[in-house]
């Protein structure tokens, strides 16, 4: 039996429940493609970076991602470049706490990973022991591939991330597209396949042609999760904040599902209001003598 966290809304505590289901594990979502009998089901995936967060978004996915796109969304960071470890442990130690049945899989964030698979090891696991998350998942294509296998074979399960990967923007200079030319979706396919032999149990193609994203998921065995790629992905990872509309301005690939910053913005001011009225508190509000 898994255990999961429920805030008291009176104290603001995480408090510790039991969940009737197991935890997920990182073979059976590699076993959704690769085993004697595939699942056809898309794996499900969200970006989560609290506590709360995970506990609302769990039950419907298989995968949780704890993004280095927390840089932006919580920091509000110009790029996932400044992101540290630090971070990443801090709030993926909180979604692990927040849910009991998706897989949690945390970005290895930019300069952590990059220098050698040792320096790789030891920051994934820092990540592992820190958060109790099941996986990583770092950038790049055939460069990392063996600090993919150095990493699997001591133990750790590696996404993978190919196509748009937002660490190398300085180098991409935009986030628009990739694989448009032929040379650059060869050099794309190379990479997702590199990646996906080196061990990695899945692989998130991010914002690449479609034709590309399919005829990746076709040759790795591994399960692909798109982001701005395909339908015919294994899998699909948004952006919760993208999803729920909190930013007025989204990547193409963004599917608006709410429109909450206008839910939100009408609550803050509908509140405003009445404490300027004084309409706020009132007695259902306030505690009266005994």
């Amino acid at each position: 039996m898994s255990t999961t966290f429920t805030l008291d809304s009176a104290t603001s505590r995480a408090n510790p429940t039991p969940a009737p289901m197991k935890r997920l594990t990182v073979p059976a979502i590699l076993a959704r493609k690769t085993g004697p009998e595939p699942v056809t089901e898309p794996v499900v995936m969200l970006t989560a970076y609290t506590a709360r967060m995970a506990q609302l978004l769990d039950p419907h996915c298989d995968m949780l991602l704890v993004g280095d796109s927390l840089g932006q969304v919580i920091y509000g960071l110009p790029s996932t470049i400044p992101v540290s470890l630090e971070m990443m442990c801090a709030h993926g130690a909180a979604v692990v706490r927040g849910s009991w049945h998706s897989v949690v899989v945390i970005d290895m964030p930019f300069g952590s990973y990059e220098a050698s698979p040792e320096q790789a090891f030891a920051s994934a696991a820092r990540i592992l022991k820190e958060t109790g998350a099941a996986a990583v998942k770092l950038e790049g294509g055939a460069a990392m591939a063996e600090t993919v296998a150095f990493l699997v074979a001591r133990g750790i399960p590696v996404v993978g991330h190919v196509g748009l990967t937002p660490q190398a923007i300085n180098t991409l200079g935009s986030y628009a597209a990739r694989g448009r030319s032929d040379a650059e979706a060869e050099r794309i396919v190379r990479d997702a396949t590199s990646v996906a032999d080196a061990g990695a149990f899945a692989l998130v193609i991010e914002g690449v042609v479609e034709p590309i994203a399919a005829r990746i998921t076709r040759e790795v065995a591994c399960p692909t999760i798109g982001i701005g790629a395909s339908a015919q992905c294994d899998g699909q990872v948004l952006v919760i904040d993208d999803m729920l509309g909190m930013f007025e301005r989204t990547a193409r690939f963004v599917k608006r599902y709410e429109d909450l910053a206008v839910k939100i913005g009408a609550a803050a001011e509908a509140y405003a209001g009445e404490v300027r009225a004084r309409a706020f508190p009132t007695s259902a509000e306030t505690y009266a003598p005994k």
